[in-house]
């Protein structure tokens, strides 16, 4: 292999037979970006509804404590996770 090929394929990573750009990602990767991302939204979701049914455990002192009143802290128990 002469230098000029050699600089040419300096940039690449062979897996196989095939080769591929290291800086393009594949399927697979773009797939499992997609998937944790997907997870990371479902997360977000749940504990946005842990915290809201927490509001509706708390004791008037509690909610007072944090500045909430108790018709706040019922409105906002009852809202849908995804809102």
């Amino acid at each position: 292999m002469d230098t000029i090929e050699t600089i040419r394929y300096a940039g690449t990573e062979w897996i196989g037979q095939t080769q591929r750009p290291s800086a393009r990602p594949t399927h697979g990767r773009r797939l499992m970006l997609m998937v944790r991302s997907l997870a990371m939204w479902v997360a977000r979701l749940l504990e946005r509804r842990r915290s809201r049914l927490a509001l509706l455990e708390m004791t008037d002192e509690q909610l007072k404590d944090i500045g909430v009143s108790r018709c706040d802290a019922h409105r906002e128990g009852l809202r849908p996770f995804w809102d």
